[in-house]
């Protein structure tokens, strides 16, 4: 007997409980279900308290996948969809929630609040697409008291995937956010993608993420960082010695913010990257030459490293290096296609020239310093 629940076809409209009677009797009488996925079709509030009647007991159920269910739906309907298929799940060993793709703003984290605070289980929370805002903050105090609840049974927390892309969480959400996943402590893979978050929100978020010892993937693409937020990532750089993916794509990274941190990467010794996605970020020749630096030094299990979009020219002798030292290590198709490279504005020329002079002054300083004057 099958254990994977699913309503076939797509785009199907329940909005009665006798809509979905037979569905609903089918998944109650699955006994050992252990996933069950409703995504692509659409349910009013009937029809998700029937489908929630028959999650109560599923003791073997890991993985819900709710996600793209309110298709057409008002979002004056969806709070109870979501109070009547989440609270069934409280007292559950559920793995995996997938609410992604569902929009129903801020007014939606509420509902879910008690699953997400109450919980022993949870290991992936998936929220992409769903227009929180200022629900985010709802979400993140759910889940600081499940960390609370946790510690206090004497349990480690289970939680290692966080999703959470295209949601307008901005800077607002970001001390909560931060707050709850160094309580939480395991955190492997954070991915925030297109939220609206500013460098003093990367900054938060990084420093409580500085708990995670174990995370491995961090996705901020197209957020913003500017030189503040690089600093603020490369700070945080040796707390991850098992960072395998890093995402800063379109994070408006800047020449200057790239430097702090290819100069950190190299510093700490950064050596477990496998992805490094850094395109269209503003990034000059300088900053493609300390990459490479880094690169040759610790940069042996990169196979996949985006630099399109960037300002420096792609058959530069910065590019022909780096290509050569991902050869060197056997993955000369690392690199993504160089096609879409940019030219550093009038304005961004000018400050690489005054940066360029303002450091062969300190230079030319440091050197004068170290000189003894013989008497």
């Amino acid at each position: 007997m099958s254990t994977i629940f699913r309503i076939p076809g797509q785009g199907l409209k329940f909005d009665t409980a006798k809509d979905v009677e037979v569905h609903a009797a089918k998944l109650q009488a699955m006994t050992n279900v252990t996933e069950v996925h409703l995504s692509g079709h659409t349910f009013g509030i009937e029809a998700a308290k029937a489908i929630g009647a028959a999650l109560v007991g599923k003791k073997d159920l890991k993985i819900c996948n709710f996600s793209d269910m309110f298709t057409g739906r008002l979002k004056s309907e969806i709070p109870a969809c979501l109070t009547a298929l989440t609270e069934p799940l409280i007292p559950l060993a559920v793995h995996t929630l997938d609410l992604s793709d569902n929009a129903f703003g801020p007014a939606g984290a509420f509902p879910i609040v008690p699953f997400l605070s109450q919980t022993t289980s949870l290991h992936t929370l998936r929220l992409n697409n769903n227009g929180l805002g200022q629900g985010g903050q709802a979400v993140a105090d759910a889940l600081a008291a499940q960390a609370a609840a946790h510690k206090a049974a004497g349990r480690a927390s289970p939680l290692r995937v966080f999703v959470a892309g295209r949601n307008r969480l901005e800077n607002g959400s970001m001390p909560k956010l931060a707050a709850a996943f160094a309580a939480h402590g395991n955190v492997e893979h954070v991915q925030i993608p297109q939220n609206g978050i500013r460098p003093e929100g990367i900054a938060e978020l990084v420093a409580g993420l500085k708990s995670c010892k174990g995370l491995k993937v961090l996705d901020v693409q197209d957020n913003t960082l500017t030189k503040a937020g690089a600093a603020a990532v490369a700070a945080a750089l040796p707390s991850w010695p098992h960072l395998r993916k890093l995402h800063l794509g379109d994070c408006l990274l800047t020449a200057k913010g790239a430097a702090v941190l290819f100069k950190a990467m190299r510093a700490a010794k950064v050596d477990s990257i496998e992805e490094l996605h850094l395109g269209f970020n503003e990034i000059n020749a300088k900053g493609a030459s300390l990459l490479g630096d880094w690169l040759r030094a610790h940069g042996g299990k990169v196979t996949l490293l985006e630099l399109n979009g960037n300002c420096f020219e792609a058959e530069s002798d910065e590019v022909e290096r780096i290509k050569e030292i991902l050869e060197g290590f056997g993955h000369e198709d690392a690199l993504d296609e160089l096609d879409e490279m940019e030219e550093l504005s009038e304005d961004e020329a000018e400050d690489e020239a005054e940066e360029e002079e303002e450091e062969e002054a300190d230079e030319l300083a440091s050197k004068i310093e170290s000189l003894k004057i013989k008497d």
